[in-house]
């Protein structure tokens, strides 16, 4: 097989614009990976966010249920603490 100069440049670049084209679409690809991952990131940041933000919520009415039990025992133990000194 015999080919002329100007044909063999013509593969070469061929070959060359090709493999360029391919490197241009795997990079793309990785790319597309990569920004997939830090949105799925991001969407499991947000979740662990908002459940923090449940939990905290669910603590704070936790506290505040037991700070008003804890006033209800301590007023009733005042006034327990009198009818018993009236008896004394």
């Amino acid at each position: 097989m015999d080919m002329s100069w100007p044909v063999a440049i013509l593969l070469i670049a061929v070959l060359l614009v090709a493999g360029f084209l391919i490197a241009v679409v795997v990079v793309g690809l990785f790319d597309a990976r990569k920004i997939r991952a830090a949105a799925d990131q991001a969407d499991d940041l947000r979740r662990l966010v908002r459940r923090f933000e449940q939990l905290a919520e669910t603590t704070l009415d936790a506290q505040q249920r037991t700070a008003a039990d804890l006033a209800e025992l301590r007023a009733r133990t005042a006034s327990i603490e009198q009818i018993l000194r009236t008896v004394e």
